[in-house]
């Protein structure tokens, strides 16, 4: 008799880029712009008696009726209430809950009281004892997992993913990062060694989610370029899968990439199209008092400009609330992403991670938020007492921040800026085959923007018209704009959002 498993990803407490809320305000059914890599990766490293069904709740709803004989939950900080709500009502029916992931490895007091079964650390070596004792019926309380070779990893079950329903699929080359910026979690979790697959089994994932239907794919690195010898190897070999492919890459990567023209080239050529950078601030002191020193010592804008003109757009993640932040970092902010190529940008508060060093710094210092730990995942809030301004200005600072930052005109001008840059870059970007019925959505969700009022219907133009004359950046553009509807639509859910006014201290279009 088989030993029923059901994996479920929670949806995330708040309003994301790919909430059902903030889909339907684009005209979409529930979808996840990004596969969950957890759920097929543990479906994958299953013996054979074992019954897998997964579940991804921002794709359908949880079966809590489900005759499985296990329910394994994974999850981040921000699904931390749903996954508590999810085990409770699987516990309240009888089940077993096995509860894993970055949230449970972080803060395992948390969630150690919600489970029967607490699963904390990698998963690869302690994989063969967990599951013979699932099939067994006698499984222990508690796996810690230890930082293995990632040759061990398997390709994961993509079979049994909806994967009709996600727009990129994901996969992961490395673990870990060597820096030491003091509110990231990252190096907790993972450690400073940044850990590699063996390229040819980057390649038979690549060629697993090509076999799927993707043809967009997420490198979930947390730094895919810092060790840079190793990057351009596994560039050189994913550059020779793409011959016949044109797959579409988006990862993550640290700023001093961009010192490598050399890397850059060999990121265009092998499809990353679209990187994350951490920028943070242009405020020198706090990169030095948040221990982020790669982003010093260099002009960040110019940084992000030798992206763009190898092709290659960047989300930028910008954050205010650093001890060195005083009221006037709201300002400061908005000119920084002005002079930049970047479309769009994560924008939020410092919080402090449990498990980080700015977490242990603010306890100390008496800094921490009653019930910290719960509000730190929460977009514009933060779980840290501001050293130079009120939480009031802060909050208000933030709100008037991204409503500037996301302007229509605003937006527009740094769109045009990318489209000029990149309209001549050395390595064009080739686009790739298009994403079945998904991308027919996207494309929908497009044009709709021009339907939001005078202002988007101006920079739609302007920004329509600039891509059609280079159309080989029009994937590009087209994910900008895209990318431009879901924050519209996830500020309006959270209260976030103002009716475009005058753009006012930000340069017009």
């Amino acid at each position: 008799m088989s030993t029923r498993l059901y994996l479920v990803n929670p949806a995330s407490d708040f309003p994301t880029y790919f909430s059902a809320e903030v889909l339907a305000g684009s005209g979409l059914a529930p979808g996840a712009i990004m596969a969950d890599l957890a759920l097929p990766t543990l479906a994958a490293m299953a013996p054979a008696g074992f019954e897998i069904r997964l579940c991804d709740e921002n794709i359908s709803a949880v079966d809590f009726n489900c005759d499985a004989d296990y329910v394994g939950i994974t999850g981040k900080i921000n699904q931390r209430q749903r996954m508590i709500a999810i085990a409770r009502e699987f516990r309240r029916r009888g089940k077993t809950v096995l509860i894993g992931g970055p949230y449970a490895s972080l803060s395992p007091g948390a969630l150690r009281p919600e489970c029967d079964i607490l699963v904390r650390g990698e998963i690869e070596d302690i994989r063969e004892r967990l599951f013979a004792d699932l099939e067994q019926r006698r499984p222990q309380p508690e796996y810690v997992g230890t930082r293995p070779d990632l040759a061990s990893s398997p390709v994961p079950r993509w079979d049994l993913y909806p994967n009709d329903h996600a727009i990129a699929g994901t996969l992961q080359t490395s673990r870990g990062c060597p820096f030491e910026c003091e509110f990231c979690d990252v190096i907790q979790y993972l450690g400073r060694r940044q850990r590699h697959k063996p390229e040819s089994l980057v390649l038979a994932e690549l060629e697993a989610l090509y076999r799927a239907g993707y043809r967009s794919a997420f490198l979930a690195d947390d730094n895919f370029t810092v060790i840079r010898h190793r990057a351009k190897g596994l560039l050189a070999a994913i550059r020779g899968w793409q011959r016949d492919k044109g797959m579409d890459l988006i990862t993550q990567v640290s700023i001093e990439a961009a010192r490598d023209q050399e890397l850059l080239r060999a990121c265009a050529e092998a499809g990353v199209r679209h990187v994350f950078i951490g920028i943070e601030t242009p405020n020198g002191e706090s990169l030095k008092e948040t221990r982020k020193r790669q982003n010093l010592h260099v002009d960040l804008s110019e940084q992000v400009l030798r992206f763009a003109e190898h092709g290659i757009s960047v989300t930028g993640g910008l954050i205010v609330g650093f001890d060195a932040d005083g009221p006037d970092i709201f300002d400061w902010q908005l000119e920084f992403a002005m002079s930049t190529p970047v479309a769009i940008f994560s924008i939020g508060a410092l919080v402090a991670p449990e498990a980080t060093p700015l977490y242990e710094r603010m306890e100390r210092e008496q800094r921490l938020v009653t019930g910290g730990t719960d509000v730190q995942a929460i977009p514009w809030t933060s779980n840290i007492v501001p050293k130079r301004m009120s939480p009031g200005e802060l909050h208000a600072g933030l709100q008037r921040l991204c409503n500037a930052v996301y302007h229509p005109d605003a937006f527009g001008e740094r769109v045009l800026r990318f489209i000029e840059l990149a309209g001549s870059a050395r390595t064009p970007v080739v686009p790739g085959p298009p994403r079945r019925e998904i991308d027919e959505d996207a494309i929908r969700v497009v044009m709709n923007v021009r339907r939001m009022g005078p202002a988007e219907n101006r920079m739609w133009y302007r920004v329509w018209s600039a891509a059609s004359r280079r159309p080989h950046l029009m994937p590009l553009v087209t994910r900008m704009l895209f990318q431009y509807a879901q924050v519209r639509h996830m500020y309006q859910v959270g209260r976030y959002w103002q009716p475009p006014a005058s753009p006012g201290s930000q340069p017009s279009a």
